[in-house]
């Protein structure tokens, strides 16, 4: 399993950060190789992706989501991968965005990406996009403020 932890701050209030990322269906805007999401049902996202010559379609579930504090996910099927973003309120104008994933390269050639720090690189990249995105917006495109609370782990 590879992990990728990467952060940026956006100058937009938390909610601001936090609601334009619940609309997934803006992604391929912002994240290079993702070509569509669908949002399905509140907690269930389809995929569609062409990253390194490589397309895949996948559903991804949100886990876990609070609004202005995080939204979790993994994918249910297709590569094993999951994560969750977190928002940090730094002032009144201003956010820290942090995400956190793990995936399971399945050819060489992604084991020798991530390696590499490929993916780290990507997601990176993602994040300056996606900050350029919400900057020069100044607003959201829209919001999805449900709260999803996580399932209780093994032994809770």
């Amino acid at each position: 399993m590879t992990t990728i932890q990467e952060s940026i701050d956006v100058r937009v209030p938390v909610s601001t950060a936090y609601n334009q990322w619940t609309q997934f269906e803006s992604f391929p805007y912002f994240m290079d190789g993702v070509e569509r999401v669908v949002q399905v049902t509140d907690t269930m996202t389809h995929w569609e992706t062409n990253i390194g010559g490589v397309h895949r379609e996948f559903d991804a579930e949100i886990t876990e989501q609070h609004p202005e504090e995080r939204v979790a996910w993994h994918a249910v099927d297709g590569q094993k991968q999951g994560g969750v973003v977190t928002f940090h309120r730094i002032d009144a104008d201003n956010t820290r965005v942090n995400v956190q994933m793990e995936y399971d390269p399945d050819s060489f050639t992604e084991k020798v990406g991530a390696g590499l720090g490929v993916i780290d690189r990507k997601v990176k990249g993602d994040l300056k996009r996606f900050k350029e995105f919400i900057e020069n917006r100044g607003q959201e495109t829209g919001a999805w403020r449900g709260d999803v609370n996580r399932a209780p782990q093994h032994g809770e």
